[in-house]
């Protein structure tokens, strides 16, 4: 299995599991409750047909993680000993079933099994149960969807760093370079206090500026359990999501064209509007932030909010023992992986530059994490293990690079060796 699609289904999994091994302690009661609330759902699982997930499931997955020390390897899936075993249908008996369900789109399952067992379709061997033929027809998209009402309510996280909301406002146009550039204000406002751990405009919406503004925010006010979002290009990275996994931060994304469970940051971006913009007096992106930077300290984090009572920062600042502060090596979650093979000279290209990796990697498929911006600092590691930081080739060195019988490096200096013997071609002396 790839790389990457392990990664992914491990994201998943930590997405499912992450309120059950989080810091907040609960009681064998809550969690059996979340617990069954996990398995009445239904999921759309990377790289599989199936909707559902079991109890037990989720606890072998509880399980790995934590005797994996909380990493996300923990949850990379495993090499299935059943590979090549017979299916629960053969293919005529799922031939009959996905052309009866053509023929009779509201029949319920049941129905739809005797029905398939009165006429004779069902091969000799084959037991039809309501689950496989469920995730059968379901797969196929054969399952008729039944529009329920949409049960929304208001909420809020019960303490501080609890939920992050996150998303994107189109701000004014300010000079750059002698042209009129459009800005983008990126911001996340805390649930519980209303707090903004960190608000910045950038001359794009892009992943690259969303993850400045997000590790600004962590550095400043250390790390949410759930980050939500909505469902823009830069939330819906990959890159996004393992940076959210590898920190223990659970990413959750709202539906499309439903924003209402965004209400929060869509009411601070009218605040912005209408108590900031209106007076900004600037003429550049600097001025804009700075003076953005001074508004949220000195106005909005100090005034008294209109839904808690509160100001944003006592509120948030009442719960510190709740905090979880952002780790040492948080530049190193946000690094950049991809996966190379190592050349049989040893080299590895990125970017289009080359690099020299240890000879024991030659042939080997390695995982290179970098920052775009630093790409002279890229760490090479193989099956978690990691090999130094890469060197770029130097092709002159390399030039007088050579090896003797024993395959030892010998440099030579530009110069002739000393056991140069030019002239020699027909034997000692010069002589035919």
């Amino acid at each position: 299995m790839d790389e990457e699609v392990k990664k992914e289904i491990a994201v998943f999994r930590f997405g499912v599991i992450h309120d059950l091994v989080g810091c907040v302690n609960l009681s064998p009661g809550e969690k059996a409750g979340l617990i069954r609330e996990k398995c009445a759902r239904k999921w759309s699982i990377p790289h599989s047909s199936r909707t559902s997930i079991g109890r037990s499931t989720i606890l072998r997955w509880i399980k790995r993680y934590q005797e994996a020390g909380c990493r996300l390897e923990g949850l990379y899936p495993k090499k299935r000993n059943d590979q090549g075993a017979s299916r629960s249908l053969d293919d005529e008996t799922a031939l009959s079933l996905a052309e009866l369900r053509k023929t009779q789109p509201r029949a319920t399952i049941p129905m739809l099994i005797k029905e398939m067992e009165s006429r004779g379709l069902v091969s000799p061997g084959i037991r039809l149960t309501p689950a496989t033929v469920y995730r059968f027809l379901h797969a196929r998209g054969l399952m008729q969807r039944i529009t329920k009402p949409v049960d929304r309510r208001k909420f809020e996280a019960e303490l501080p760093n609890d939920l992050w909301q996150s998303d994107c406002m189109h701000g004014p146009y300010v000079e750059h370079a002698g042209k009129q550039r459009k800005t983008y204000l990126l911001a996340f406002i805390d649930d519980h206090s209303r707090l903004i751990p960190h608000g910045e405009f950038y001359f794009s919406e892009g992943l690259g500026a969303y993850l400045s503004a997000l590790r600004q925010a962590l550095l400043s006010r250390g790390l949410p359990r759930k980050l939500y979002t909505d469902n823009g290009p830069a939330f819906r990275s990959k890159h996004l999501e393992h940076v959210c996994a590898s920190l223990g931060i659970a990413l959750i994304r709202s539906r499309p064209y439903t924003p209402q469970g965004r209400g929060k940051i869509e009411r601070f971006f009218k605040t912005v509007r209408i108590q900031f913009l209106a007076g900004f007096q600037g003429s550049n992106l600097e001025d804009l932030n700075e003076a953005f930077a001074l508004w949220l300290r000195d106005v909005y984090h100090q005034r008294i909010h209109s839904a808690t009572g509160q100001a944003p920062f006592e509120r948030f600042t009442a719960r510190m023992e709740c905090l979880r502060p952002a780790p040492e090596d948080l530049l190193d979650h946000f690094r950049k992986a991809v996966r190379r093979k190592v050349a049989k000279d040893r080299t590895i290209s990125l970017d289009g530059r080359i690099y020299e990796a240890p000879v024991d990697l030659i042939g080997k498929q390695v995982t290179l994490l970098f920052h775009p911006d630093a790409l002279d600092r890229i760490e090479v590691r193989l099956h978690q293990k990691s090999y130094g930081i890469l060197k770029p080739v130097d092709l002159h060195v390399n030039a007088r690079v050579k090896r003797d019988k024993n395959l030892d490096i010998e440099i030579q200096d530009g110069q002739a060796p000393r056991n140069y013997r030019g002239g020699s071609l027909w034997g000692k002396g010069g002589k035919k």
